[in-house]
């Protein structure tokens, strides 16, 4: 999945996104924008690994954008926010060092989305006014897509960023193509000082409908630089700190609705993402599209079966591996063996 990661000239978001993947920010791009794919981990794979002894190991990964800077006059930010549309999920980076006002720049930031979606819509609804004046086939189609997106910029323009959860079947269908910005699921870190005595007081400054995660960057990118023994020797004296590399990657992987399943043998252990509540045909799909076209069932086990009893074989003995239909509903750390017939 794609994450795109948002904040003002300054916030940190350049930072976060190097700490994050490993890649040095390129200036070059600093107006584009630069993308660089994070392996999510998981301790699970090497409770695995000590299982199966396999030949591979392969770790599911994010796509993170680090988007260019927006500017707090919100001239241009729409072109700057177009990048990531198609991103399944934002992360809001917010400076908290240097008299910076986090509050205030999530504020704007949340106008910033609002305005770029109502760049797209109202674009829309011109076309649309132009087209329902001549007789079409579909005019009665269009006019109905007029009015719902009518109504949607009304709302915008009240300042009110209307959630998918919310809208009809119709604006559904009308804003789909559109990936308002404004309806993608949020992670809002507050970047802070170095010496900031208390991170989790800004954990509080956003209206509740994000998680909100406060630590230093900074301070993070120049610890994964260090050895290990100096590392540790630093962190011991800092304390809590906010959140590490780890933990970060795996809150943003919440925040975009997925989870995480596994395919396991002697060959490789592999980890995979999936969206919540997500079937297992899906999964196999996400292996393989022959495995999903053919799917006959999904032997399913735990990890914590695994874990608990050493190995398949005790798993089985035990009846714990289970045979489950193509709409089965994938659960965070199953370990799936698709059947297929292709």
């Amino acid at each position: 999945m794609k994450i795109g990661i948002v904040g003002y000239q300054g916030s940190g978001k350049s930072t976060l996104f190097q700490w994050l993947t490993g890649v040095e920010a390129d200036p070059s791009k600093a107006h584009t924008g630069q993308s660089a794919m994070a392996a999510v981990p998981d301790d699970r794979v090497q409770q695995l690994c000590d299982v199966y002894e396999p030949k591979k190991i392969t770790m599911a990964s994010l796509e993170l954008v680090d988007t260019p800077g927006l500017d707090r006059s919100h001239e241009g930010n729409a072109a700057r926010l177009g990048i990531i549309r198609e991103a399944g999920c934002l992360v809001i980076v917010t400076a908290a060092f240097s008299g910076a006002d986090p509050l205030a720049d999530l504020t704007s930031l949340a106008e910033d989305l609002l305005l770029a979606d109502m760049e797209i819509v109202s674009g829309r609804i011109e076309r649309l006014r132009q087209s329902v004046k001549k007789p079409r086939p579909d005019r009665d189609q269009q006019q109905a897509e007029l009015d719902s997106l009518e109504s949607l910029l009304e709302s915008m323009e009240a300042g009110t960023a209307i959630q998918a959860s919310e809208m009809s079947e119709e604006l559904l269908k009308a804003t789909r193509s559109f990936r308002l910005l404004t309806e993608k699921p949020k992670l809002l870190i507050v970047n802070t000082a170095d010496d900031e005595a208390d991170p989790s007081r800004f954990e509080k400054c956003d209206d509740g409908s994000a998680e909100v995660v406060a630590t230093s960057i900074g301070l993070e990118m120049e610890l994964s630089m260090m050895s290990d023994e100096d590392r540790a020797e630093f962190e011991s004296e800092l304390g809590d700190r906010g959140m590490d590399h780890d933990d970060l990657l795996r809150k943003i992987m919440d925040a975009s609705g997925q989870m995480i399943y596994f395919t396991a043998g002697e060959k490789e252990v592999r980890t995979w993402m999936l969206r919540s509540n997500g079937t297992a045909v899906e999964a196999a799909g996400n292996v393989h599209t022959d495995l999903a076209r053919g799917f006959i069932r999904a032997e399913v086990m735990t990890c914590d079966d695994l874990f608990r009893l050493g190995g398949e074989r005790e798993v089985k003995a035990e009846n714990l591996m289970r045979k489950e239909p193509k709409d089965y509903v994938v659960q965070d750390g199953d370990i799936l063996h698709i059947l297929s017939n292709v």
